[in-house]
Parts: structure tokens; sequence; C-alpha cells
């Protein structure tokens, strides 16, 4: 089946979802180093027992990664740009509903025991058609082969963008990102898929594409490629022999976006204290069922639909759920930004996107990058999906309808 395929700055200030205390790091902590020693200070002093009113931190940002595809901080002229291929090796798959009961005990154990699997690259995503699956080789091959999982053919890479200004990592904004790396590789026809997560973004591409992707990008940054855990630097190829040149291909097809009425959170976890939440995240996930609601295909706004992403990526867990999920979860446990802020989702796609169609995301990134409307974004295997702040949806919707009236006509 075919398909194809960008945030909010995070936040340092972190509050309890639903609880009284919060723990806002301040601007002198925002090295990389330095807040990696407050992570490990703050969760010593909690262990202690001293400080069990202190909210556990999120986990501290991973060197050289961490650049949201639409926070809105921008960096100077002298900050340094770094695209790194991660070293996963990335399948997606669709669980159709009908044949979870035969995925609970794998899906369990990605969930529960990474350790088990060796599985270092693991999102999970239900949606009302069925569940998107994200998962690295190791976590490929705990998923045995049924008439219900659907795997597409290709082999995704991870790619994850950063920005130096001397020993600080920086988010350089939605504008920079969604033309500097989004519009480049529609224009070049390499399909993507985006992931963002409470922590980060990532870029998938097609394994086949990478030569193109690093001849696109070598202009505007250093291309790393991680081997062994380390940054080898990508040798940059000047010659543009068998390499096609960006040019104008038939329009884009321009696909129906639907703004269900949930009101969705994005939260963190420390994961030490997943065991925790377990009982309630099986229930939301494997047992708490209402059935598929489509959503309405006739105008932007529709009824609430069923959404719950949740990934486990290196150690980092993120969770995207609606408001009303949120309230079966123990209230001191998730971590969300200090503000709070609720999303409203924008679904793009009337019938299933195709895995080989370029440019879907682009559609959607540059015209909110050029309205500085931050979003988080995830693709899964039929539909894309992208959470703006809640008083934003407004515009948003404006911003796009727009947009799709002028590749229309």
């Amino acid at each position: 089946m075919p398909k194809g395929r960008g945030h909010k700055g995070r936040s340092e200030s972190l509050a309890l979802q639903g609880g009284v205390a919060t723990l806002d790091w301040p601007p002198v902590l925002r090295g990389v180093a330095v807040r990696e020693l407050a992570w490990l200070a703050a969760r010593t002093l909690r262990r202690s027992g001293s400080f069990k009113h202190l909210p556990a931190p999120p986990p501290p940002p991973r060197p050289r990664h961490g650049l949201g595809l639409f926070g809105r901080g921008v960096g100077s002229a002298r900050t340094a740009m770094e695209l790194h291929i991660l070293e996963h090796r990335v399948r997606v798959l669709s669980l159709a509903r009908p044949g979870l009961w035969l995925y609970t005990h794998p899906l369990i154990k990605l969930l529960f025991l990474p350790r088990r699997s060796r599985c270092k690259f693991f999102s999970l995503t239900e949606t009302p058609e069925d569940y998107t699956l994200m998962v690295d080789e190791e976590g490929f091959k705990e998923l045995p082969t049924s008439e219900f999982l659907q795997v597409a053919e290709a082999t995704w890479l991870v790619l994850n963008v950063s920005s130096h200004s001397g020993t600080a990592v920086q988010a350089a904004g939605v504008t920079k990102i969604a033309r500097s790396v989004i519009a480049p590789l529609a224009e070049h026809h390499v399909s993507v898929l985006m992931l963002s997560t409470y922590q980060t973004d990532f870029i998938l591409v097609r394994e086949q594409d990478l030569s193109v992707v690093i001849h696109t990008l070598a202009q505007e940054f250093d291309i790393y490629r991680e081997v062994g855990g380390e940054p080898v630097p990508v040798a940059r190829d000047d010659s543009s022999n068998g390499f096609p040149r960006a040019q104008h291909g038939p329009s884009p097809t321009v696909h129906p976006i639907q703004s269900p009425q949930n009101r969705f959170c994005v939260l963190t976890l420390d994961p030490e204290t997943l065991p925790a939440i377990a009982t309630t995240l099986i229930d939301v996930l494997f047992y708490s069922h209402s059935g598929p609601k489509e959503a309405a295909s006739g105008s932007p706004g529709s009824s609430s639909i069923t959404f719950f992403a949740f990934s486990l990526i290196e150690g980092y867990i993120s969770i995207v759920m609606d408001a009303e999920t949120q309230k079966k979860f123990p209230s001191d446990l998730l971590l969300t930004s200090s503000s709070g802020e609720l999303w409203r989702m924008v679904r793009i796609g009337g019938q299933p996107l195709g895995f080989d169609e370029c440019g879907i995301v682009a559609q959607i990134a540059g015209p909110l990058a050029a309205a500085d409307i931050s979003a988080y974004y995830i693709s899964t295997f039929n539909f894309d999906h992208a959470l703006v702040p809640e008083d934003g949806i407004s515009s948003a919707i404006e911003v796009l309808q727009r947009r799709q009236e002028g590749l229309g006509s």
C-alpha cells in the first residue's frame, strides 16, 4: 500500500501536570552539560527522601541532538547548523485493530522491557484507523508476521537537526528549518515522515534517498553520521553528477484537512516511574476501545477522534494524549511545560496518503512557519497530524486553507 510523506520550542520550565510543585530551570542552566548535571542532582535529591516534593525533572537533552522543527528561537548568523544521521534503521508498520490481541505481548515487551528487546527506537500511535508502529531492526524482530500487520517496503533512516552557538544547543526556528530542510527535500522529490516528541523532532527518510538528502543539504548543514554513538563527519561531494536538480514537477496534491475537537497534552515521564503507570497505559492502549471514529470530511471541524502516541527513543519517553485520557493517569508523574499548554490537531488527508508522495509535510510546515505558528508533527501509516496551540487553531486552519486554495487554483 503506498504512502508518503516541521515545533514549539520545548520549555525548560516544568510543572507537575495537575499538581502544585514546579521546577523551573534558570537561564544559567542552558548548556547541555550543566543541565545534565542538574538533572542527576535533582533525581538524587528525590531519591534521598528529603526532597520528595520535587517533581522528577525530564531526561536531559541529548548532546548534539534536539532541535525542534517548530522552535521559535532563531539562531544567529554565526550559529553552526548540524544534521545528524542517527544509527537507527526504522521500519514503519500498520497494525489492524482486529489483530491487536496477537501483538499484545510483544508490544508490552517493547514498552516496558526495552533492554530485553534491545530496541532503542520505538513509537506507537493509535488513530481511528489502526496502530502505526515505527521501530528499529531489533524491535521489528519482536513482531511476528500475520495478516493483521502491514509493513511499508522501505527502510527509513532517522535525521535530527541541532543548532550550536558556543557550548549551548539552540532551536533555530521553524522558518529556518522548514525552508532549509523540509522544502529542499520536497523540491528534490524526497519523501519524508515526521515524528515530533516532547524532547525533539525526528525526520525520517528512505535509506535509498540518503545520497540525495546529503547532496541537497550539504551546503546548509554540517552533516554527521552516528557510528557507535559518535558523530563522524560526512564528506561533502561538490559534484552534482548523478543527482537530480530541483525542478518544477506536477503540482502537489491538495489534501483536505480536519480539526477534531480533542484538546491534547504533550507530556514526558521519568523512565524510572514508567512501571507506576503501566496498568493505566496498558488499559488505554489495549482495552479502552470505543471503536474507530472517522474524522468528518465535509468541513475542517469534526467530532473528537481516537489518538494516542507513545514513544520510547534512546531512553526518552514522550506521550501525546487528549485531555480526557490524561485524567486517567496519576497527576504527579506526568510532566509538561510550566504553562500547561493544550494543543489542537490538524489532520491531513481525506484518503490514505502515499509513501511515494513528496511535499506533504512541506505543505503544512511552510505556511505554519511563515505565520509563526508553533506545532508538533506526527506522521502515521495513513495520515499526518499537526498539533498547534489551542489558541492558535483558528489561525492555523485559516492559513492552511488559504494555502490549499492557492495550490488548487
